[in-house]
């Protein structure tokens, strides 16, 4: 695969998860924004009210073989004290999201 189509998946799954959070959480569009591909830090960027509702750092891998460790690993470098999330995703399969299990635990008893 040619490094634009690789490239383009990247930035079609970031723009995919930024418009789900919008959409779900409701969060304000212009306080949400996908960074371009090949730049340093988190894949999407989000402002002081987004954040205080999905204090997450997100990474994205659109890949058909992804090591998901070091996706994480990434995700862990790059979140700047906030939770890492990484989201990926392969052809014809349904995106999923790593994120600590601890962590989801925390999430889980919180909806209680």
């Amino acid at each position: 695969m040619k490094t634009s189509s690789a490239k383009a998946k990247g930035r079609k799954l970031q723009q995919w998860f930024a418009n789900v959070l919008v959409e779900t959480l409701g969060l304000d569009s212009e306080d949400i924004e996908s960074r371009p591909m090949g730049s340093q830090g988190e894949d999407i960027i989000l402002g002081k009210q987004s954040r205080q509702l999905f204090p997450f750092s997100v990474e994205c891998k659109n890949q058909e073989a992804v090591n998901v460790w070091k996706a994480y690993e990434q995700a862990s470098e790059n979140c700047k004290g906030y939770e890492p999330l990484v989201v990926i995703k392969r052809n014809r399969h349904k995106p999923l999201v790593v994120i600590d299990a601890e962590k989801f635990v925390q999430l889980i008893k919180h909806e209680e």
